[in-house]
C-alpha cells in the first residue's frame, strides 16, 4: 500500500471516530460543555409560529435589526432551535419549538421594549390602557389591553381614570434610548415591605435621568405613571426621589416580571409590530414525523446498500461502508454545527443518501471497463477515478446550484422549509464528493494488495486479463 493510503486510510479513521465521539456524546455535551444534542424544528418538535409584520412602511435594513433584536429576546427567553427570518419586506417569521406559554411569547417579540415614565398631572390612569406621550404619539391600535397584572413600585389609595388611545398626549419624562441595558437585571424579590412582589431594576442616563430625577423630586406623593410600549403599567405614587435616574419595576408575579426584563434587557425594536397570524403544532405529530423519517431512511440506505452490493460485489460493500460513514459524518456536523432539522431537511438527507452513490455508480462503471482492457487492478482503480471525475464534479455543482437557489429563496420569502431542504441536500452533495473521491477510493487501494481482491467476480466479470497476469506472477 502506498504511503499516501496509509495516510488517507488514518485520516478518515480519525474523522470517523470525531463523528462518533459528536453522535455519541453524553447528555448532549462534546468538548468544552459544547451543546451537540439534535435540535428539531417547529414541524418536528411542535411549538408556535408567529407573523409579525411591521405596523407602518419600513425599508428592508429596518426590518433586518428588528429581526436581530428578537432573536436576541427569543435567546433571552431561554428557547433554543428558534428561527427567525424576514419575509418579504416588511414581515417577520418566528419559530419557537417546544414554547410552554405562546401567549408570553408572542406578547414579549411584538413588544417594542420602549420604557416611558409620564407625568398625568395628578391623574391616575389604568393598568393596561392605551396612552400617547410625547415619545410615541402613535401606538399600535390592535394591542390587547390587561396582558400584564397591576403592579406598583410605590402603592396608595388611588382613583383610577381610563385613558382611550384618542386621548391627551402625555409628556414624558424619560426617553427609551436613554435606558441603560446594562444596568436592566434579572428578576429578584422585592424588598421586605413589598409581600410576593418581584423587582426588575432600571437606570436612565444622560438628559432622561436628570429629569427623572428633578420630577420625582418635585412630585412627592403624586402620581406618575409607568408606560411600556404606549401600555399603562402602574401608576405608583412618588416618595422619594430617583437618584441618578435609578429604580426598579415590580409585579406581583415571576412572569411578568420576566417578560418586562426581556423586553427591556434585549434592545429596542425599531418598529411597533403586529401579530398578523399565529399557529400552534402538536408534538404528537412532530414524534410522529420523527419516526417516519427514521423508518424511510433506514429502508433507503438499506434499498441503496443492496442495489450496489449486488450490482457491483466488492467495490459495492466497500460503498456501502463509504455510505454508512456518510451518513456518520452527516449527522455529527448537523449536530455540530448546529443545523435544525425539519422535515424537509430529512427528506433532504435521505435524498443526498441517493445522491451520495452517483458517484461510486460512475467510479464503478468505469473500473470494469478499465479492468475489460487489461489493466491491472490498481491501474484501473486510478484512470476510474480520473476519467470519472468530470462528470461528477459537473453533475455536483449543477445540484449545488439548484441548492443555493432554493436557499436563497426560502430565505427572501420566509420559507424556512425550503432553506431546510436546501442545506441538507448541499451539504450532503459536498459530502458524499469526500466519500466517494476519497473514503471509497482509500478503500479500494487498501484491499488492492491481497489476494482475494484479484478475482474477477468479485467486480461482476468472467474475466480480466490485467488481474490473471498478477495472479500468475503471484
Amino acid at each position: 500500500m502506498r504511503s499516501r493510503d496509509i495516510y488517507s486510510l488514518i485520516f478518515i479513521l480519525l474523522i470517523a471516530g470525531v463523528a462518533l465521539s459528536i453522535v455519541f456524546a453524553p447528555e448532549g455535551r462534546w468538548l468544552f460543555n459544547r451543546d451537540v444534542s439534535v435540535r428539531l424544528g417547529l414541524d418536528l418538535r411542535g411549538g408556535t409560529q408567529v407573523l409579525l409584520r411591521a405596523a407602518e412602511p419600513v425599508e428592508r435594513s429596518v426590518m433586518q435589526t428588528a429581526a436581530g433584536v428578537i432573536e436576541r429576546r427569543i435567546n433571552g427567553l431561554g428557547v433554543a432551535e428558534s428561527v427567525v427570518q424576514l419575509s418579504g419586506n416588511d414581515r417577520i417569521i418566528v419559530e419557537i419549538p417546544g414554547i410552554a406559554n405562546p401567549e408570553q411569547a408572542i406578547e414579549t417579540l411584538r413588544g417594542t421594549g420602549k420604557l416611558e415614565f409620564i407625568d398625568t398631572k395628578g391623574e391616575f390612569l389604568a393598568p393596561g390602557a392605551i396612552v400617547r406621550t410625547t415619545g410615541s404619539p402613535n401606538p399600535i391600535a390592535l394591542r390587547p389591553t390587561a396582558t400584564l397584572t397591576e403592579a406598583e413600585t410605590i402603592t396608595s389609595t388611588e382613583t383610577i381614570s381610563p385613558t382611550a388611545p384618542e386621548g391627551p398626549i402625555y409628556e414624558s419624562i424619560t426617553d427609551g434610548k436613554d435606558l441603560d441595558l446594562n444596568s436592566v437585571q434579572p428578576p429578584q424579590i422585592a424588598g421586605q415591605s413589598l409581600q410576593n412582589q418581584f423587582a426588575v431594576p432600571f437606570a436612565f442616563t444622560g438628559e432622561s435621568a436628570r429629569r427623572l430625577e428633578q420630577f420625582t423630586a418635585a412630585n412627592i406623593q403624586r402620581p406618575m405613571c409607568i408606560v411600556l410600549d404606549n401600555q399603562v403599567f402602574s401608576c405608583p405614587i412618588v416618595e422619594a426621589a430617583l437618584v441618578g435616574g435609578r429604580g426598579e419595576i415590580t409585579t406581583s408575579t415571576r412572569q411578568d416580571a420576566e417578560q418586562i426584563y426581556t423586553q427591556l434587557k434585549y434592545g429596542a425594536l425599531p418598529v411597533p409590530l403586529q401579530v398578523e397570524s399565529s399557529r400552534t403544532v402538536s408534538a404528537s405529530l412532530g414524534q410522529g414525523s420523527v419516526d417516519a423519517s427514521i423508518v424511510a431512511g433506514v429502508v433507503g440506505l438499506a434499498t441503496v446498500a443492496l442495489f450496489m452490493i449486488l450490482f457491483y460485489r466488492l467495490p459495492g460493500v466497500l460503498a456501502t461502508v463509504a455510505l454508512l460513514l456518510y451518513t456518520l459524518i452527516s449527522f455529527a456536523l448537523y449536530q455540530l454545527i448546529p443545523v435544525t432539522l425539519t422535515l424537509p431537511g430529512i427528506a433532504g438527507f435521505i435524498l443526498s443518501i441517493g445522491v451520495a452513490v452517483d458517484a461510486n455508480v460512475l467510479i464503478f462503471a468505469r473500473l470494469k471497463e478499465e479492468l475489460r482492457r487489461g489493466r491491472s487492478l490498481n491501474a484501473s482503480i486510478d484512470a476510474a477515478f480520473v476519467e470519472a471525475w468530470p462528470a461528477i464534479r459537473d453533475s455536483s455543482v449543477a445540484t449545488l446550484i439548484t441548492c443555493t437557489i432554493l436557499f436563497m429563496f426560502g430565505n427572501t420569502f420566509g420559507v424556512s422549509l425550503i432553506k431546510g431542504f436546501a442545506l441538507t441536500l448541499g451539504l450532503g452533495i459536498v459530502l458524499s464528493l469526500f466519500t466517494s473521491m476519497v473514503v471509497t477510493r482509500t478503500f479500494l487501494h487498501t484491499i488492492n494488495p491481497l489476494p482475494f481482491a484479484q478475482n474477477p467476480w468479485l467486480y461482476e466479470l468472467k474475466d480480466a486479463p490485467g488481474m490473471r497476469h498478477a495472479r500468475e506472477v503471484a
